[in-house]
């Protein structure tokens, strides 16, 4: 039979380190040996020697006898110690030691997905501005239940499993004493209530697609990517949250005379050799519509 090391030695504490000591080297070692978060060999071996040695040095009692009497003296309280001991399921009490209660807590509003639109614009839109309609097909609440999921004239009722909480709890034993397990309700997944009688129109989901029309102001100087964000123009939020907002990406579409180098308009005048070389007046068109321009000789 293996010889057991000291137990401050296992949890590298000094004999008069404090319970909170004790506490914060086990924490540290139970996560660096524990058998989900290490899969090198012998970490298994190690984390349950980690265990027996916190067992005993985290009880009064358990640490008094065996600063008297040694393993000895722990043995009468802790038995046989870890043997066989069934790590399957530790999981669950592993996550709520270190994290506090596992599970989640009753969902509250939650704000609506953002949604992106892309639409093209004229080379003039973006140099000057305007104001352009687009059509999005969006999730709104259902006109028909405005959103409750219940058929209209009823509603729904507090789900019996949770009373109405959102989630459930269960109590587990374990080598660390009694753990609380808060987890979300299997039967309303959080809601606190069920619907049991559905809208007809949506089938119980209390929102629906739609198509809308939104107006655009686009400011002038834009160019391809630029975004344009309309707030509150998403999708629905959940359970009374705030709507996302909507963002728009233009694409400018090309112009048959103009190119744009940052917040230049370039067009290219064809010359002959002449009017380069004796200078002439030319027509030369804009965006603002044609002038005249004066070409001074040997230009070109």
């Amino acid at each position: 039979m293996p010889v057991k090391r000291d137990y401050y030695e296992v949890l590298g504490i000094s004999r008069d380190a404090t319970s909170e000591e004790v506490k914060r080297a086990f924490r540290k070692l139970a996560f660096e040996y524990h058998p989900d978060h290490n899969r090198d060999g012998g970490t298994e071996e190690k984390f349950k020697e980690v265990n027996e040695a916190y067992q005993v040095l985290s009880d009064p009692d358990k640490r008094a006898a065996y600063d008297r009497f040694g393993h000895g003296g722990a043995d009468g309280f802790f038995g046989r110690g870890f043997e066989g001991f069934d790590f399957s399921g530790f999981g669950d009490i592993f996550d709520a030691f270190f994290g506090g209660a596992t599970g989640t807590a009753r969902r509250g509003p939650q704000r609506g997905t953002d949604l992106t639109y892309q639409t093209y614009i004229t080379f003039e839109e973006a140099a000057f501005g305007c104001e352009k309609k687009i059509s999005i097909l969006r999730t709104e609440a259902c006109s028909s239940c405005q959103g409750t999921g219940s058929k209209p004239g009823s509603q729904a009722t507090k789900c019996p499993s949770c009373n109405g909480a959102g989630q459930v709890r269960r109590v587990q034993q374990s080598i660390f004493g009694r753990f609380t397990n808060i987890a979300t309700c299997p039967q309303c997944h959080g809601e606190g209530s069920i619907i049991t009688n559905p809208c007809p129109h949506c089938r119980g989901k209390g929102k629906e697609k739609r198509e809308q029309r939104i107006s655009i102001k686009i400011p002038a100087g834009v160019d391809s990517g630029t975004q344009v964000r309309l707030k509150a123009e998403g999708e629905i939020g959940e359970r009374g949250g705030p709507p996302g907002d909507l963002y728009v990406s233009l694409a400018v579409k090309p112009h048959e005379l103009f190119t744009r180098d940052g917040d230049d308009i370039i067009y290219e005048l064809p010359l002959n050799f002449a009017q380069a070389a004796l200078g002439t007046e030319i027509e030369v068109p804009t965006l603002d519509g044609a002038t005249k321009l004066n070409l001074s000789a040997g230009s070109q």
